[in-house]
């Protein structure tokens, strides 16, 4: 199996596609030019385990939105999960009794959600790696279904084509100035183009949910964690305001 060495020359659809047809098991690596490094685990050709170095969709946010879960239920969960170092899902299910095919189901949409980004990207060095383990709470007893992970994806056909298209360069030109704000919707957990009363609601459960001075009973670690996913809320708050 021969993979291009530059996510330019290709799209994360012919790459999913390619390694799909292989039945690759391995890691694919792609590695930006400003340093981030993000990764797609394959089992047997089928997508496990999706790492981004960089924001997404948090599992509670995307129960969040699904109305799967209480916002109290979320905010314990989380703290026990952080506590004693378990997966956030694992603990929904063991302690919290929430269904596993909910936690199931988010945890494929979170994946969904985090090839979308990688989807977007326009260039990376590209690398697979066979030897780099999968990640705590991958999806190896039943991985994404191809119908989960490849359709719909941009192919390299298609670049050829909107270069041609006369609204190509309008459209290329303003994608990254795009970017950050969807960024900071996805932080927030709204819909890009959503209202200012919108955006504030969901800042505002955020901070409910995170500011470490509302978490009295946290440890210093779990307040660490709090502080880091509070600033976060806070800067996507701005770039949505601003």
């Amino acid at each position: 199996m021969h993979l291009p060495g530059r996510l330019r020359a290709t799209t994360l659809g012919d790459l999913l596609g390619a390694l799909h047809r292989a039945g690759a098991t391995g890691t694919l690596e792609l590695a930006e030019l400003r340093g981030r490094v993000h990764r797609v685990h394959m089992l047997r050709g089928y997508v496990a385990a999706v790492e981004l170095d960089g924001a997404s969709a948090s599992l509670a946010e995307i129960l969040r939105r699904k109305q799967a879960a209480d916002e109290e239920t979320l905010r314990r969960s989380l703290l026990r999960a952080m506590s004693s170092r378990r997966l956030h899902g694992e603990v929904l299910v063991r302690e919290f009794r929430l269904s596993p095919s909910v936690v199931d189901d988010a945890l494929r949409a979170q994946l969904m959600n985090r090839l979308e980004i990688l989807d977007r990207l326009s260039d990376a060095q590209i690398c697979f790696r066979v030897a780099i383990r999968a990640p705590r709470g991958a999806l190896t007893d039943e991985p994404l279904r191809v119908s989960e992970f490849l359709p719909g994806r941009r192919r390299a056909r298609d670049r050829t084509h909107d270069a041609r298209s006369p609204s190509s360069s309008s459209s290329s030109s303003t994608a990254p100035a795009l970017r950050p704000r969807v960024d900071a919707c996805r932080v927030l957990g709204v819909a890009d183009g959503a209202d200012p009363s919108e955006v504030k609601h969901a800042y505002r459960r955020l901070v409910h949910a995170t500011h470490p001075d509302l978490h009295p009973g946290a440890s210093a670690e779990e307040k660490r964690v709090l502080a880091a996913r509070f600033q976060q809320i806070t800067e996507a708050y701005r770039n949505l305001v601003a």
